[in-house]
């Protein structure tokens, strides 16, 4: 059974930073692609940056410059770390992998940043 935990977030000051962590079970972990998303009050969830098996990422324009995603395939862990926070990132942050077509979310983390 898939297994994603998302820790890390909290209140920050505009302009802090933050590292968010998600650790995976169930999953044959160095051979996924890994995603952070987001979903802000009254908008869509979106994606914010993945990662895939190579190494390789993609960010979204909004965040591309301020933010860092990795993985550590030894721990079964993907990392967001988060620079220069505004308050538009204020959201909850969902980790995410898509397994045989199928998409698996954690339950996600809150960031806040206060302006």
């Amino acid at each position: 059974q898939v297994h994603l935990v998302e820790s890390g977030g909290g209140l920050v000051q505009a302009g802090g930073s933050l590292r968010l962590s998600c650790a995976a079970s169930g999953i044959t972990f160095s051979i996924y692609a890994m995603g952070w998303y987001r979903q802000a009050p009254g908008n869509e969830r979106e994606l914010v940056a993945n990662i895939i098996t190579g190494g390789s990422t993609n960010y979204a324009d909004s965040v591309r410059g301020r933010f860092t995603i990795s993985r550590d395939n030894a721990k079964n862990t993907v990392y967001l770390q988060m620079n220069s926070l505004k308050p538009e990132d204020t959201a909850v942050y969902y980790c995410n992998v898509r397994r045989y077509s199928m998409d698996y979310w954690g339950k996600g983390t809150l960031v806040t940043v206060s302006s």
